[in-house]
């Protein structure tokens, strides 16, 4: 990704993509509705943060919730990681039931932030203004896990999390949003996860919902550039797909990126290229950044559409 071919796709990107002038949950849409036509048609939009301990990634994700519920008819949302009904969060939003402070205190640890609280508040009030046509949140059947070696574990986590929100969305027929950790989210058949001892390689819950849905299932990836996550977070290696996405930004907050549109053959293949990405998980070690990154794929068959944060600043965690 060096010389003239990182200068040309840097210079297309700059050019095809729309800037996020406003980052705040309750601000002003008008900047993101350029996504709306690019992932309405799905039954299921995944939102796959890089890292989940940002304020950013959760507002942008926040924003991105409110544009799909509010002006798309998206009615679920999957929170991954935890199950609101075993908090009451459920009960909270549709009925106000409940002190939502102490419900996410339950919760695990990366739910416990003020962005996540801030995002139940908003689903309260969107249902006391449309009492008949209410936002709720997705639930999964109980079903257990069976592990005979650890990878295999973790690849039959995935098919799981892949069935849960199938089962869903077949059940209530709601267009559905997914809200969490790319490792997950992005089309992977297979994706390596590093770093992690043996590697974890194996296709992952996206790569199932695309066999399974075809593009009625939407990838958007959220990624990120520098900043701090309670660590710093150095700007990306240069052989990072991030990097690309990062030099593109200049002075820009943010912005969108359509990667299911035709492309010159240059850029299509750089976009097409096996790479990595930055991805960050509940450990983070900046001395030995380069070790924490996705692979097994590219940019353009992880994600539809890419939502890039070119400075995040950790969440706020509740006292």
């Amino acid at each position: 990704m060096k010389g003239r071919p990182m200068e040309t796709v840097t210079e297309w990107i700059k050019k095809n993509s729309q800037v996020l002038v406003n980052m705040k949950p309750d601000e002003p849409l008008d900047d993101l509705r350029p996504l709306a036509p690019l992932v309405r048609d799905a039954k299921i939009v995944a939102l796959g943060a890089a890292a989940r301990q940002t304020r950013e990634l959760s507002d942008v994700a926040h924003r991105i919730v409110r544009l799909l519920v509010e002006e798309e008819g998206f009615r679920s949302l999957a929170l991954e990681g935890d199950d609101p009904g075993r908090l009451g969060l459920d009960v909270y939003v549709a009925t106000g039931d409940g002190d939502p402070r102490v419900l996410l205190g339950k919760a695990r640890s990366f739910w416990q932030t003020a962005e996540i609280l801030d995002l139940v508040h908003w689903m309260r009030s969107y249902n006391k203004r449309h009492p008949g046509d209410p936002v709720r949140f997705a639930q999964f059947p109980a079903e257990p896990v069976r592990h005979t070696t650890r990878l295999d574990g973790l690849a039959e986590l995935e098919r799981t999390l892949a069935d849960g929100v199938s089962w869903w969305q077949q059940l209530t027929g709601d267009k559905v949003v997914y809200w969490g950790g790319m490792a997950h989210t992005a089309v992977g058949a297979p994706r390596t996860v590093s770093p992690s001892e043996p590697l974890e390689s194996h296709q992952n819950m996206g790569g199932y919902l695309r066999e399974r849905l075809g593009l009625d299932y939407r990838s958007v990836g959220l990624t990120m550039a520098h900043g701090s996550i309670g660590q710093p977070l150095p700007a990306p290696r240069p052989d990072f797909v991030d990097s690309l996405l990062h030099a593109a930004a200049e002075n820009r907050a943010g912005y969108v990126l359509d990667l299911g549109t035709s492309q010159p053959e240059p850029i299509r293949r750089l976009l097409d290229a096996p790479t990595r990405t930055r991805l960050i998980g509940p450990f983070y070690d900046p001395g030995d950044d380069a070790a924490h990154h996705m692979s097994g794929g590219s940019l353009a068959s992880w994600f539809d559409v890419v939502v890039h944060t070119q400075e995040v600043t950790p969440s706020r965690p509740l006292p």
